[in-house]
C-alpha cells in the first residue's frame, strides 16, 4: 500500500478488523472498537498492557491500513522536550549571525532572522503536527518510561493537537494526527494524561487469536505445529506455571519460536526441543533456567497434538 495514496478510515468496526488482518494484525472486537472510536472521535488512544502483547505493532499496522506515515517517539528516562518537539539549528544560526554582523545588521533584526522556521529542527511531535493531509500516525511509545514533567508537557498536544514554541508561537495541527500512546505500566500515568485519551488494556491474546497470528506470520509452520506453539505459550502464561517465570513470553516470542521450530524441522514439540530453544521464548537468564525438561514435560501434557 503506497504511503502517498491516503485511504479513508474503515467505515465500521468489522471493516477495521478485516483491514488490520490484511496488514497482519489480529485485533479482537474490543480493541477494534477502541481504535475505531479513536479514529472517529479524533482522540488519542492510550494502550496499556504487558510487554509483547502487540501495542507497538498496532500503531504500525494502523499506519499501513490508513496509508499514513508512521512517526515514532520512543520514550525513556530523562527524555527532554527538545528531543520530542524541536530544537534550533544553532550552527546554522551562528553562521547567519556572523555573516549578517559583517554587513552591519542590528541585534534586533538578527534575533528576528535567526528564529525562523528554516532554522528549526523538527522532532516527532512537531513532525506529526505539520504532516500534510491526511496526517500521520504518531506513536508515543512506552510513555511510562519518561518522567512526570514530560507527561505535563504532553498535555497541550494531547488535548488540543497543538504546541507552543516561545520564539514562534502556537503551532496547530495541519491535519489531526492519529495518536497512539503505549505503556507497559512500569508506573502509573497521571490522570490528566488519561483524561485526554481513550483507554484500552491490551492483554495477551486468547489461544485462537494467537494461533491465527502464528499461522499468518509463519506460513511454513504446519497447522499441527502452530497449534502446539499457541497452546504451549498460552499454558506458560497461565497459573500456576506463570509463577515460575519473571516475565511471560509475548506474541513476538511465539512467532519467533515457531520460526525456530520450523528451521529445526520440528514436527512434534517435545521437552528436549523446548529446553534447547528456551532462549527464544525468554530473554532473562533465570527464566531460561526455569524452563527445564521436567517442567516442559508437565506443560506439554494437555496439548492437543
Amino acid at each position: 500500500m503506497a504511503m502517498n495514496t491516503p485511504t479513508p478510515p474503515p467505515p465500521s468496526i468489522d471493516a477495521l478488523v478485516q483491514a488490520l488482518q490484511r496488514a497482519g494484525y489480529f485485533a479482537d472486537r474490543r480493541l477494534a472498537t477502541a481504535v475505531f472510536l479513536a479514529l472517529r472521535l479524533q482522540r488519542p488512544l492510550l494502550l496499556e498492557g504487558e510487554p509483547g502483547v502487540g501495542k507497538t505493532a498496532l500503531a504500525q499496522a494502523l499506519a499501513q491500513v490508513l496509508a499514513r506515515s508512521l512517526i515514532r517517539l520512543q520514550c525513556y528516562d530523562g527524555l527532554e522536550q527538545r528531543e520530542a518537539l524541536y530544537e534550533w539549528n544553532y550552527a546554522a544560526q551562528l553562521l547567519h549571525m556572523r555573516a549578517a554582523q559583517g554587513q552591519g545588521a542590528d541585534i534586533a533584526q538578527l534575533e528576528r532572522e535567526v528564529y525562523q522556521e528554516r532554522y528549526l529542527i523538527r522532532r516527532p511531535l512537531l513532525q506529526a503536527l505539520q504532516a500534510p493531509a491526511p496526517g500521520a500516525v504518531l506513536l508515543i511509545d512506552e510513555v511510562d518510561r519518561a518522567d512526570e514533567p514530560f507527561e505535563a508537557f504532553l498535555l497541550e498536544y494531547l488535548g488540543e493537537y497543538q504546541v507552543s514554541i516561545p520564539e514562534i508561537g502556537t503551532v496547530r495541527a495541519t491535519a489531526t494526527p492519529v495518536t497512539i500512546l503505549t505503556s507497559n505500566r512500569t508506573r502509573d500515568l497521571h490522570d490528566a494524561v488519561k483524561r485526554r485519551c481513550l483507554y484500552h488494556w491490551l492483554d495477551y491474546p486468547e489461544r485462537e487469536r494467537e494461533l491465527a497470528i502464528v499461522r499468518a506470520q509463519v506460513p511454513d509452520a504446519s497447522q499441527a505445529l502452530a497449534t502446539q506453539v499457541a497452546e504451549f505459550v498460552a499454558r506458560l502464561r497461565s497459573q500456576p506455571f506463570a509463577n515460575a517465570f519473571q516475565r511471560a513470553p509475548g506474541i513476538a516470542e511465539s512467532v519467533e519460536w515457531a520460526q525456530a521450530l520450523v528451521a529445526l524441522d520440528t514436527i512434534v514439540v517435545d521437552p528436549e526441543v523446548v529446553a534447547d530453544t528456551a532462549g527464544i521464548l525468554f530473554k532473562q537468564r533465570e527464566d531460561v533456567a526455569a524452563l527445564t525438561q521436567d517442567l516442559a514435560l508437565e506443560l506439554l501434557k494437555p496439548l492437543a497434538l
